[in-house]
């Protein structure tokens, strides 16, 4: 009976601490942040500038797996995912390196992560290249922004999706608009980087902004 109890509690501890850990960002105090807050509204500039940078260089989407060095890996610029885009971008720019702030956070709080990326391997060649984990580390560090409403896009901004109600996908926002208004965005979804209007082809899944 004492065993069963003991059992019981250890379950129960085991529990609360998965619990914790999905819903870091308020154990950190990184909430999300309010749309209405006071921000520089070009500040995401630097971003753009870089993600732009990479129009002509990157002519084709390339999913394949590849074995990459770690950190600041990468496959040859000419070729590449969505999430490459990203991650050049934030490099370039802010000298953030995507590869080792998601997987030692996937290392160390591997089950606040979508189920689909824990029972994969933990491999630092690609955990930081796919878009569930990107949205889960963006969450878990207080970079989602609230509001969808279309003038709380700012350039730099990052935005998920679901292509097609399941393919996820990641772009950032540029410092341009469309006719009607709506800011383009840069990103590969097929044949390279290039700069469009996409931003609202599919439902918005995720809005986030650089801290």
């Amino acid at each position: 009976m004492k065993i069963r109890k003991c059992f019981d509690y250890l379950l129960l501890a085991l529990v609360l601490l998965i619990a914790a850990d999905r819903y870091y960002p308020i154990a950190w105090q990184l909430l999300p942040q309010e749309a209405g807050a006071s921000i520089d509204r070009n500040a995401g500039l630097d971003i753009v500038r870089t993600a732009r940078s990479q129009i002509g260089v990157t002519v084709k989407y390339a999913p394949a797996y590849e074995a990459i060095e770690y950190p600041n890996g990468d496959v040859p610029r000419a070729r590449g995912v969505c999430t490459d885009v990203l991650i050049r971008a934030l490099r370039d720019s802010r000298g953030i390196d995507l590869q080792p702030l998601i997987y030692k956070d996937m290392k160390w709080h591997r089950w606040a992560y979508p189920l689909k990326s824990i029972v994969q391997a933990l491999d630092s060649s690609i955990v930081h290249r796919r878009v569930l984990n990107m949205e889960c580390n963006f969450q878990r560090h207080g970079w989602t922004v609230k509001s969808n409403a279309i003038g709380d896009f700012l350039p730099g901004d990052i935005v998920t999706c679901r292509v097609s109600g399941s393919l996820p996908h990641v772009m950032i926002v540029s410092d341009k608009v469309d006719a009607n208004g709506v800011p383009l965005v840069i990103h590969n979804i097929g044949k390279g980087a290039k700069e469009d209007s996409y931003l609202f082809a599919n439902a918005v899944e995720g809005h986030f902004r650089c801290r």
